[in-house]
């Protein structure tokens, strides 16, 4: 019998996990109209009053998105207001959906990342995670790896979908 050779291992292929640079931590949707009469109407003495008296430390550490789940037209100032009452506690806060602060997320995170490790190689950006990677972050990561790499496929390595090559 042969042995089996993992040509894979042995390649000069190179995986980009975008699992590997998900940020640890709770994340938190905060929906601003609680603080609103029946949810629509923002009367701004109570909502201060409101947010002056509400738990701001049960955010601890979360990584937080602030939106309005009802069609209320709300002042610019209320979610900025609302973001100095989580600022010291939170590690960061974006207006938007969970999606959105993912989003952010990434963003971020991959903007300070050494390509350098990818240069001339082929890479494989990995398309399975158990984790929730935007859509948006495969996005920021293509553009970055485009720079530097060889070629890009994306998926795993038993049937990766060509993306990128570079010209000679």
């Amino acid at each position: 019998m042969d042995e089996i050779i993992n040509k894979v291992a042995n390649s000069a292929l190179e995986v980009f996990d975008l699992e590997d640079y998900y940020p640890s931590g709770i994340r938190t949707q905060i929906d601003i109209s609680q603080w609103l009469l029946e949810g629509l109407l923002l009367k701004e003495k109570d909502f201060r009053e409101a947010l002056k008296n509400y738990d701001w430390q049960q955010y601890e550490n979360h990584f937080v998105a602030i939106h309005c789940s009802t069609e209320a037209i709300i002042p610019a100032w209320a979610t900025i207001l609302v973001t100095t009452y989580l600022s010291p506690f939170v590690k960061k806060v974006v207006l938007g959906s969970l999606n959105d602060l993912e989003t952010s997320l990434y963003q971020e995170i991959l903007s300070k990342i050494d390509y350098t490790k990818y240069q001339y190689k082929p890479v494989i950006l990995k398309g399975c995670s158990k984790k929730s990677v935007p859509e948006s972050a495969y996005i920021f990561a293509i553009q970055e790896l485009q720079k530097v790499a060889k070629s890009v496929m994306y998926g795993e390595a038993c049937s990766a979908v060509p993306l990128y090559k570079k010209g000679k």
